[in-house]
């Protein structure tokens, strides 16, 4: 379909349809809190913390807020291989379970702004997944490097190329699934486990038939902690896109 674009996002005391929001954390103490807050502002939402064991005690202040708001606060103490794509599996298993027909996922470090979440969420009338594109119109990005801001331009050129989409903003981390579409997807057979994830997902989705819209949003760089790319999530990022193109070649 073709890209949707959203309004401004409404008021913390309009009415906003229910929505079950994904939050994957590691380390992310200084922001779990102020990120929580801003969430539980809209009436309609409740949020399910997975966390990756920090050891900073990120679970500890998410426990916090689920006492400071009982029923709307879900914390997944994860153990065992990390990694952002496992502790989505874990987090997207819990949220289908619920039964919560909007299912949401952002960013821990207040990169993703929660003002955006109503315009993704009226988008999904229309739409099986949403994406917050930083790159619907034009580059929304700010305190990036122009290194780094190059990097994922690049990225986003190449897996578009490569698993054919028409997705501006692939590897965007703010989205919000219908529950039906999120079913959907073999959870059981993703391989991906970095950023990667997000690629996967999206192949998934649009393989299966889903309509895919995107709702601009502006990123702003984290302001605390630090940053989980590594190597190796690099790596798997820049192969993945060429599996993909393979799988759907042995499934047809």
């Amino acid at each position: 379909m073709e890209p949707y674009v959203g309004g401004e996002g409404l008021d913390s005391h309009e009415t906003t349809p229910d929505a079950l929001i994904i939050v994957p954390t590691y380390n992310e103490r200084e922001n779990i809190r102020a990120l929580g807050e801003k969430l539980l502002a809209f009436p309609g939402f409740r949020v399910v913390v997975v966390d990756d064991a920090s050891p900073d005690g990120t679970a500890d202040i998410a426990d916090e807020l689920a006492g400071r708001f009982p029923g709307r606060v879900i914390v997944l103490r994860r153990t065992g291989e990390r990694g952002l794509g496992l502790s989505l599996v874990d987090g997207f298993r819990v949220a289908i379970a619920d039964g919560a027909p909007i299912i949401c996922q952002m960013d821990a470090d207040l990169s993703h702004d929660p003002q955006y979440l109503p315009s993704m969420i009226r988008a999904s009338e229309q739409a099986d997944l949403v994406i917050g594109s930083r790159y619907l119109t034009g580059v929304s990005v700010v305190n990036w490097p122009l290194r780094r801001l190059a990097l994922s331009v690049m990225a986003n050129q190449y897996v578009r190329f490569i698993i054919g989409t028409r997705v501006k903003d692939t590897t965007s981390g703010f989205r919000c699934w219908r529950r039906d579409a999120l079913a959907a997807l073999p959870l059981e057979r993703l391989r991906s486990n970095g950023y990667a994830f997000l690629v996967e997902t999206l192949f998934e989705a649009e393989r299966g038939g889903g309509r895919i819209a995107e709702v601009p949003i502006v990123f702003v760089e984290r302001r605390s902690g630090a940053s989980k790319m590594s190597g190796q999530v690099v790596v798997e990022s820049v192969f993945l896109p060429w599996r993909l193109r393979l799988r759907r070649l042995w499934r047809r």
